[in-house]
């Protein structure tokens, strides 16, 4: 969703209110594409402080599917986001660094949708797990260990043992 400031951005000390909505259907990154599977109508409150900068704060719940680390099932992890986001108004005095950064304003307009990604991208959780004690899947057979045990030999060996287990297995008796 795109936003028209125009009325905030030219007006001093002007304080607007708009209700936005959150068109993405999906979180797309380099990570891969996670659906949204909830995500709410919320208020974000725009100030121009002295035609200098746009002061956008607000926050919001969004509920997004991203796979267990270990067994690869959907867990619903939700993400409560928070802006408070100041952006250098075009003719103030800003460094370029900070106009950089908020790609999500291109002149007057507000991309939400960018907004939001970008508090996502932060709060993104390191690991995901569908229960504390997940067992995860069978590296041999794929079988999801949390429903049931599969029968496939539990035993790894050590790579760096196998000259040695190449020798007991040449002299084993039959």
């Amino acid at each position: 969703m795109k936003l028209d400031l125009t009325d905030v951005c030219t007006c001093e000390n002007r304080e607007v209110t708009k209700e936005v909505t959150i068109e993405a259907a999906s979180f797309d990154s380099k990570l891969g594409v996670f659906p949204i599977i909830e995500k709410k109508p919320f208020d974000l409150h725009m100030v121009n402080r002295e035609n200098k900068q746009l002061l956008i704060t607000g926050e919001t719940d969004v509920e997004i599917a991203i796979p267990c680390d270990r067994c690869l099932e959907d867990v619903p992890t939700e993400f409560h986001l928070k802006f408070d986001e100041v952006i250098p108004l075009e003719g103030a005095d800003g460094t370029e660094e900070e106009t950089e950064e908020a790609d999500y304003m291109e002149g007057v307009q507000l991309d939400v949708d960018r907004l939001v990604y970008h508090e996502i991208l932060v709060n993104w959780p390191m690991k995901v797990l569908c229960q504390e004690d997940c067992r995860g899947i069978c590296k041999k057979c794929g079988t999801n260990l949390n429903r049931q045990d599969c029968s496939c030999s539990k035993t790894e060996l050590d790579p760096r043992m196998a000259a040695i287990q190449d020798i007991f297995n040449k002299f084993k008796e039959v």
